[in-house]
């Protein structure tokens, strides 16, 4: 029979990665002569969401075998790496008939959800209950939403990622790697891979931080290019890689407008709006505006870890028409790309003085202006054109500010595209 096994909540901050345990199981099935179809599946959920550990990613693997010894495999091998010492982490695992269409479609409708919005685990134990969903449970089980939600998410949209991993005698080390070879690997292979390194802030994306197995992830939209960057990158000893089908760089965490009657936190969003005000910015370098929307005013950030993209934002005025993508926390929208659809070329200012050409002033409430040294005076303010440093079109975060699920502006396909690369 063929099953789909999803699993996630395996990792914590201190260590781990879903995607090396699922590596393992996956490892350990083929020992033992079950057969494992295609790529794994690697499903980013709402980025919002606070009780994720780090990407919230969640996976899934099509598997033609006996559920029972499948069942066995997993769960020994959770038993055995994942961080159940940690309070916040609570392993789940399901095994899904992946012939039964009525159930892969209720996980479809749940899937999305949980990538676009919020799911509590008593929904995730409904859908198991009613349809008899054979699983397994640790701790509190949250992760069985990430489990479902991995193997009913449809890809109508999808890209490709390698990861590579560490020794196990390696973890918790500094990563060793050639800082050049990243760069080399993203000379040759951009845009058909992406986000490998950030040539203007000088920083290797692909490597991570993190104290997990994770040596380096090289992403993209074409499978050749994909390995052919994963080959030129120089790295300490790799102990296994594995290729990923994923819903990273896809927007799929995105609202549109439309589909909505309000905005709530925790949920990502594609407004458009008026600037109500010019931004200012807050110590550390976060900037904020105003947009009028349908919605009433909207507050929108960038935050200093989105760099130069900051600089795109001060440069708003009142008038601009913008459409905004990103997520809602706090009631701010927190910028993932921005989309200039017009920008307020012409201000109004006070009238100038046609004998001396100083600006006039008030005369006072609906008085209109004069002035004060040639005594003339003027009705109304006049529009001058002004000069504006930012042009119509998409401008988005750099590299090293981009989360998992944001499309990057090289996969759209729109006019105008400002690329920080």
């Amino acid at each position: 029979m063929k099953i789909w096994v999803g699993m996630d909540d395996t990792d914590s901050k201190d260590g781990m990665c879903t995607t090396y345990l699922a590596v393992l199981a996956i490892d350990q099935l083929k020992r033992q002569g079950i057969s494992v179809e295609g790529f794994p599946r690697l499903v980013r959920l709402n980025p919002t969401i606070p009780f994720k550990t780090r990407g919230n990613g969640a996976l899934s693997f099509l598997v033609d075998g006996n559920i029972d010894e499948v069942m066995e495999v997993v769960s020994g091998t959770i038993e055995k790496y994942a961080m159940l010492d940690d309070e916040k982490t609570n392993p789940g695992a399901v095994f899904v008939n992946s012939e039964n269409d009525r159930v892969m479609d209720v996980l479809s409708a749940f899937a999305l959800k949980a990538v676009r919005g919020v799911v509590s685990i008593d929904e995730a134990f409904f859908i198991i209950g009613k349809y008899m969903i054979p699983h397994l449970r640790f701790k509190a089980g949250r992760g069985l939403i990430g489990a479902l939600a991995a193997v009913g998410l449809d890809f109508y949209d999808y890209t490709i990622e390698v990861l590579a991993y560490r020794k196990p005698e390696r973890f918790g080390t500094p990563r060793e790697y050639d800082r050049n070879s990243f760069f080399e690997a993203d000379r040759k292979t951009y845009p058909l891979t992406w986000d490998t390194v950030d040539w203007y802030n000088r920083v290797v994306v692909a490597v991570p931080s993190s104290p997990d197995p994770v040596l380096f992830g090289i992403r993209g939209d074409d499978i050749h290019a994909v390995r052919e960057a994963f080959e030129t990158v120089k790295t300490e000893d790799i102990d296994r890689h594995m290729t990923f089908v994923t819903n990273q760089g896809t927007d799929m965490h995105i609202i549109h407008e439309s589909e909505v009657s309000e905005l709530e936190n925790y949920h990502s969003y594609r407004i458009r709006g008026s600037v109500v005000e010019e931004p200012f910015i807050i110590e550390g370098g976060h900037v904020f505006f105003m947009i009028k929307t349908r919605f009433g005013d909207v507050k929108c950030a960038a935050f200093e870890p989105t760099k130069q993209f900051r600089d795109v934002i001060r440069q708003l005025r009142q008038g601009d028409l913008v459409e905004v993508y990103g997520s809602m926390k706090k009631d701010t929208v927190n910028l993932e790309k921005i989309n200039i659809i017009d920008l307020a070329n012409y201000v109004e200012v006070n009238p100038s003085c046609p004998l001396c050409g100083k600006r006039m002033e008030s005369a006072g409430k609906n008085k209109g202006f004069r002035c004060r040294k040639c005594k003339t005076t003027a009705t109304e303010r006049v529009k001058v054109k002004v000069k504006r440093e930012i042009e119509k079109g998409f401008y988005e975060v750099p590299p090293c500010a981009r989360r998992h699920l944001s499309k990057p502006l090289v996969r759209m396909n729109v006019p105008h595209k400002h690329v920080f690369r």
